[in-house]
């Protein structure tokens, strides 16, 4: 296939198994015929179907042997002014910032509550047993 200009329609449109396209690096790929070939699974990229799978795929880390296979997949450029936001460096990292900080502070908090709770449960357990702290 030629490189051309593709629109989010077109992307939505080829989200199967008989013929799905990707978007990675605003650029469409139809890995259709990769899909029983995927060490991880077809199941991976049916879910990246329709939306921006750039962070997803960078996030696994592709070798450089996958990374190769790519322009031969290449069905065009993607539109940037389609419906679909494109996900930008900034924005995926402030997103996972965020992410990051939601996690610390449950962490936080739990470190907080549990030994509370095993003090008060030891508290308990010798006042019951013997009838005295």
């Amino acid at each position: 296939m030629s490189a051309k200009t593709v629109t989010y329609a077109e992307l939505k449109a080829n989200n199967t198994k008989d013929k799905l396209w990707i978007l990675v690096h605003e650029k469409v790929y139809d890995v259709t015929q990769f899909l029983d070939e995927h060490p991880g699974g077809d199941e991976v990229i049916l879910a990246e179907a329709s939306q921006d799978a750039t962070e997803a795929f960078e996030d696994v880390g592709h070798s450089d042997e996958a990374r190769e296979l790519l322009p031969g997949m290449l069905v065009g450029a993607f539109e940037k002014d389609g419906e679909l936001k494109l996900k930008s460096g900034a924005a995926a990292a402030q997103a996972n910032r965020v992410a990051a900080a939601a996690v610390v502070e449950e962490g936080s908090k739990a470190m907080y509550w549990a030994p509370l709770a095993l003090l008060a449960a030891w508290f308990g357990y010798r006042f019951y047993s013997t009838g005295a702290l």
